[in-house]
């Protein structure tokens, strides 16, 4: 199974939903995508076992994944800040892999149905939908 990690800015939610998994499940294969290098490092210190950075990395690694995991801004395009292309969300968004998008309500959108909950709780929540695929 190919769990593909993807992230932006400075790589926080990439980086604990890393370290989560990898707590309980080390023999896991991750790939850590982030938009920008920073993000990249940020989830490769956190344990990740491959790592590439840039709007590429995110299209090739996410045309062959099975599961997804990151901000839900990963399939806004122009999100992030604008570390998102549109290219990159339209990848993530078309790819065949399950997406866990952790739900952040910044950048312009609002996820409805959603508790006011610390991002920790929601990754932690995703860490465990990803073992409940196991």
């Amino acid at each position: 199974m190919k769990i593909t990690i993807i992230d932006g800015q400075g790589g926080r939610i990439g980086k604990t939903v890393i370290e989560q998994i990898k707590k309980k499940h080390s023999e896991l294969e991750l790939y850590a995508i982030g938009t920008n290098s920073i993000a990249t490092s940020a989830m490769l210190k956190a344990g990740a076992d491959n790592g590439a950075t840039g709007e590429n990395a995110a299209i090739v690694n996410a045309a062959d994944s099975d599961v997804i995991v990151g901000p839900i801004g990963i399939v806004f395009a122009n999100a992030l800040l604008g570390e998102i292309t549109p290219a990159i969300a339209t990848a993530v968004s078309a790819s065949g892999a399950f997406k866990i998008l952790i739900p952040v309500n910044r950048c312009n959108h609002f996820v409805a149905g959603c508790s006011e909950a610390p991002v920790s709780e929601y990754i932690r929540i995703a860490v465990e939908k990803l073992e409940s695929m196991l």
